[in-house]
């Protein structure tokens, strides 16, 4: 993660993840979920926070989570289905149930039906935010598949030439396994820069890159620019930033995700729903075995990733890194040492917890 989003020194406070945890499921049970849902969702979480991806874990999304359930926007508990299935597919419609708790168990169908015919697919409407979507894809990979994961939700990107932001950030994941070499995963939003991404920057009062946001009239704001913390996230540009740099192709992307995720879920399009919070989302698993020796392809995963790390770096840089590298090194450091929570994020945990007479967050 670029250094302008990380927690400065001087604000943050290292928190043990298995304290973290167990905090954060509690939070969720408070909410009304299940002991076992709400398992899953500190772990989606908590394990977005290890692997350096503070956008999507306890830093950002559990203040918004919680406001979700306390404005009955989404459900705890809920009463999610498919409703249509094949041998290889299914679409599920989750009851507004969150996407964080329905995301593992949507990936988990597509595992089974790719283990009974080499690839499974499983679409999901009406659902919440699902949380770092590469934690998903992870899930098919540590089965040595091949996972894929999009979703949509939240009208905050202008589409090239707009001056309307009607996409959201529309990340896609893909995970594929490996023998020695950490896990590749590509877990990347179809905007210049996600929407969390920003509040992170807000919260340690960074600068915004150039391309990285539009004016309200979608005009690309091509300088650095300082966001107050007070502020509302901007409109934000596609991958890109201007069509002369590519943002097309960001845009094109993003179209993809919505056709993936909405339209063959049986969901209306974001822009056409209008709605910011009840999201589509898309899961596939491939088994590798399906289509080739899963032993050569992970050989060859280590041998591709191993000639991109030893290449030479060009000047000013030490290491060329690849999808997944940066975030298992931060695991490593944080499994370790903690993760570094801002300040303002603990003090939040610490109200949090007293408001719903839970323990508080253990701190060393």
């Amino acid at each position: 993660m670029l250094e302008r989003f990380k927690v400065p020194i001087k604000d943050q406070v290292r928190v043990n993840h298995i304290d973290l945890r167990k905090t954060v499921k509690q939070i969720f049970q408070r909410m009304g979920e299940t002991s076992e849902d709400a398992t899953i969702a500190s772990e989606v979480l908590v394990d977005s926070d290890l692997r350096g991806v503070e956008s999507h874990g306890v830093s950002n999304m559990l203040k918004e989570y919680i406001s979700y359930y306390d404005d009955h926007i989404i459900k705890p508990r809920a009463d999610w289905k498919i409703v249509k299935e094949s041998p290889s597919t299914a679409t599920v419609d989750a009851d507004t149930g969150l996407a964080v708790i329905l995301g593992p168990k949507a990936m988990n169908i597509a595992i089974e039906k790719a283990k009974k015919v080499g690839i499974g697919m499983v679409t999901m409407r009406n659902a919440g935010h699902s949380g770092a979507i590469g934690h998903h894809a992870l899930i098919a990979a540590k089965q040595d598949m091949l996972g894929m994961c999009m979703t949509t939700g939240g009208l905050r990107v202008v589409p090239t030439f707009s001056s309307e932001p009607l996409l959201g950030t529309n990340p896609i994941a893909v995970a594929a396994p490996t023998n020695s070499k950490p896990t590749f995963l590509f877990d990347a939003a179809t905007c210049s820069v996600a929407g969390n991404k920003v509040r992170l920057a807000q919260r340690s009062g960074k600068k915004l890159m150039p391309g990285w946001i539009s004016d309200e009239n979608g005009a690309p704001i091509m300088e650095e620019y300082q966001l107050e913390d007070h502020i509302d996230i901007p409109p934000l540009l596609p991958l890109g930033g201007t069509r002369e740099i590519g943002s097309h192709k960001g845009y094109g992307l993003s179209l993809v995700a919505e056709i993936m995720c909405s339209l063959m879920s049986g969901g209306i399009p974001s822009m056409l729903e209008g709605h910011e919070i009840i999201s589509k989302h898309f899961f596939a698993a491939y088994d590798i075995s399906a289509f080739t020796d899963i032993d050569e392809f992970k050989k060859n995963m280590d041998d591709m990733l191993g000639k991109l790390v030893d290449s030479k770096p060009a000047p000013g840089f030490e290491q060329v890194l690849y999808p997944g590298l940066p975030e298992y090194e931060d695991e490593n450091d944080r499994l370790a040492n903690g993760i570094p929570l801002h300040k303002e994020v603990v003090e939040f945990i610490q109200q949090t917890a007293s408001r719903l007479e839970i323990e508080p967050l253990y701190l060393d």
